[in-house]
């Protein structure tokens, strides 16, 4: 089973036996993006994860944010001269300003080893650039919304649908000043679908079973 925001639709309006008078089309979609964001707040999920390549420019100490950035993991930069790779460590800003007092003195420039935030659009490293270097970007930014069209999918509709079912359900009982049982019901549905998403997407999808054995679960059995 998978959902679009249609079929997803149908299934809110019927778990709650409520018609679409009342649980209009935007009302829901607003329900599916607020269950959305509370499942990308709460799992690292590789949905989530994306990368871009970039240059940096001779004596520009700023480098440009990817479009929706939430969160940076990391940022690798590499010297095609001799093709290092290197890492860059997040440090705060004032740590840069400290490191690097003079960004504008073209001989304190090199590779550089430091990168922090700057503002919403921005990252700044040190020290300046002194030519340019190839950059690659992981980061992590909300993923498209089940909510784009009627047809659409999304990862979570597809592969965990009763995540995003049980999360939007909370949502329209509160909504709907449900019976507490019901809101109840429902978030621990919720809760038991996050702990199983999690632990696919935090525990066995980070596993290597060569290194680390496959998952075992204690069983108890009778002595023989």
């Amino acid at each position: 089973m998978s959902f679009t925001l249609a079929t997803l639709r149908t299934a809110i309006r019927d778990y709650t036996e409520v018609s679409d008078s009342v649980l209009t089309d935007s009302l829901i979609n607003r329900f599916v993006q607020n269950a959305e964001n509370r499942i990308f707040k709460t799992v690292d999920s590789d949905d989530k994860k994306f990368y871009a390549t970039s240059e940096t420019t001779t004596g520009n100490r700023y480098i440009t944010v990817p479009t929706g950035t939430r969160i940076i993991r990391y940022i690798q930069i590499t010297d095609d001269s001799n093709s290092d790779q290197v890492y860059l460590k997040q440090v705060d800003s004032s740590f840069i300003a400290t490191y690097h007092p003079d960004p504008d003195n073209d001989s304190d420039n090199g590779i550089p080893k430091y990168f922090a935030h700057w503002d919403n659009d921005n990252w700044v490293v040190a020290p300046t650039p002194d030519k340019a270097y190839v950059l690659t970007m992981a980061y992590e930014k909300q993923p498209t919304t089940l909510t784009t069209s009627d047809s659409t999918t999304t990862e979570i509709s597809t592969k965990q649908p009763e995540l995003m079912l049980y999360a939007c359900l909370v949502e329209a009982f509160k909504f709907l000043k449900g019976p507490e049982n019901m809101i109840q019901l429902y978030e621990t549905s919720y809760q038991e679908a996050l702990q199983t998403f999690a632990a696919e997407q935090q525990g066995r999808r980070r596993r290597d079973e060569y290194r680390d054995g496959v998952v075992r679960l204690p069983i108890q059995s009778p002595t023989p």
